[in-house]
Parts: structure tokens; C-alpha cells; sequence
């Protein structure tokens, strides 16, 4: 019966996916000039790329993507959003992206409030200036600029599309906090274990005044270490590698599961 379920359920996911492509097809010129120019998609083989096609034409569909502050939207933006964020999800399926339906897009980089308790419990109001912001349950918030930094200047372990939607896979436990709902084939003990030894191991070397070997934003804490590491796994696999190989393992179990894991 539950083999018979999972057929049934793959077959009607195809049949929605040949309605979008024939419905809301993304135009074969804008898709080769945008992905042609994403560093980190030049790694994806022609089967790959046609899957990452569909996903994206289901991104498309599926999520606003809306400029904020007269920022105008134009297609290729769209598709260079929706094709890195979908990247994340190219092993993974569409469902990973349930629940929320926006993209918000600043000029650059934004302003944001946020209330923070102090060691004695008194909130202190903050303002900060962010690239990109992820809410739970709500919109993914990105800097143009940086996002189109990120395209033209490739920089390794850094691609704010991948680091912010890394949040969003990261939130289906119901918290950020740097354990994503791991697949029946992987083990919780394993994955603990090589993220927190990396992460305690990149605090050290920042308290102790070392050069880090990735980036010290992902020692604020697991969320963000999380979402570090996978901008790593996505745009510098080897730098990563070469300092964490036990997360690298963990990574490509996640990312790329077994089919029916």
C-alpha cells in the first residue's frame, strides 16, 4: 500500500509539473543567459540542469517575488533568485519549500528592528543593516546588491540566496536553530556531533585570535553556522572539505539523499 501511495503521489506531482512547464514555461533565452552567469551552477550536468528548470518554473509559480522601495523586479532577477534557492532543493523536492509565499527584494542593504534582552532580562531595541533576512513562517528578505554581487564576484563560502533559504530548510523543525529535519537514512547522533565539533572548533579559533577557517559569522550561533556551511557545500565544496570533512558527509546526506530515503 505505501509503495502504491508513493507512485500515485510521484505521478500526480509529474502531472502538476507538465502543467506548469506548458502553462508557465520560463523563455529558453532568459534561462541560458541568466544560469550561464551563476557560478554556482556551473558544476550541474544537463540532467541536473533540466531538473533545476522545472523546480525553478515551480518557484516561479508558486512565490511572489516583489521589489520593496521602487525596486522593479525584472524577470531575470526572478529566475536568478528562484534558481539558486531552488538549488538547495534540488535533491530534496518542492515540499521543502511549503508554507510561505514571498520573496521580498531591497535595493540593497536594509534596516531592521529587533528587540534584544540583555544578561539582566532588559530588552534593549536594536537597529541593524542586513543583506538578507529569513522569518520563520514568512517571507525570505534579500539585497538585490548583494545578491548580484554574488553572481558577477563570485566569493567562496558566500552567496546570501543560498545562506538565507538555508534558514528556510533549517526552520521546518519549527525553530532555526540549526538541526533541519534530517532523512530516515541519516543518523541524529552523527550529524550533532560533526556540526557541533566544527562549530566549537571555529569558536575557539576566533576566541584564541587564529584565523578562522571559515567564515566568523558562522560562529554566532548554530542557525547561522548551519546556513554558513551550506553556502560553503553550494559555492567552495573543497574549502570545506579541507577543514570539515565530517560536515561535508553530513551536508551531502542531506542535500542529496538516496532516492526514497
Amino acid at each position: 500500500m505505501g509503495n502504491y501511495l508513493y507512485s500515485l503521489r510521484r505521478a500526480l506531482q509529474r502531472w502538476r509539473m507538465r502543467q506548469l512547464l506548458k502553462h508557465h514555461p520560463i523563455p529558453h533565452p532568459l534561462w541560458h543567459e541568466v544560469t550561464a552567469r551563476i557560478w554556482a551552477l556551473h558544476d550541474l550536468d544537463a540532467v541536473q540542469m533540466v531538473h533545476l528548470y522545472e523546480l525553478t518554473t515551480w518557484f516561479l509559480a508558486q512565490k511572489a517575488i516583489t521589489g520593496a522601495r521602487g525596486l522593479v523586479v525584472t524577470p531575470s532577477m526572478k529566475v536568478a533568485v528562484a534558481t539558486q534557492a531552488c538549488l538547495l532543493i534540488l535533491n530534496l523536492g518542492a515540499s521543502y519549500f511549503d508554507g510561505w509565499g514571498e520573496v521580498i527584494l531591497y535595493p540593497g542593504a536594509f534596516r531592521v528592528q529587533h528587540d534584544q534582552p540583555d544578561a539582566l532580562g532588559l530588552i534593549h531595541h536594536e537597529a541593524n543593516r542586513l543583506s538578507g533576512e529569513s522569518w520563520l513562517h514568512g517571507p525570505v528578505i534579500l539585497s538585490w546588491d548583494e545578491v548580484e554581487r554574488d553572481i558577477f564576484h563570485h566569493q567562496a563560502g558566500h552567496n546570501v540566496v543560498i545562506h538565507e533559504f538555508a534558514h528556510k530548510l533549517d526552520g521546518l523543525n519549527g525553530a532555526m536553530n540549526g538541526m533541519p529535519p534530517l532523512h530516515r537514512s541519516m543518523n541524529r547522533k552523527n550529524w550533532t556531533e560533526a556540526l557541533t565539533h566544527a562549530y566549537e572548533a571555529l569558536g575557539h579559533q576566533i576566541a584564541t585570535g587564529k584565523s578562522p577557517f571559515l567564515n566568523p559569522y558562522a560562529a554566532t550561533n548554530p542557525a547561522e553556522f548551519f546556513a554558513v556551511i551550506s553556502e560553503y557545500f553550494f559555492t567552495a565544496p573543497s574549502v570545506l572539505q579541507s577543514c570539515c570533512p565530517n560536515v561535508v558527509k553530513q551536508l551531502s546526506l542531506f542535500y542529496r539523499p538516496p532516492t526514497h530515503s
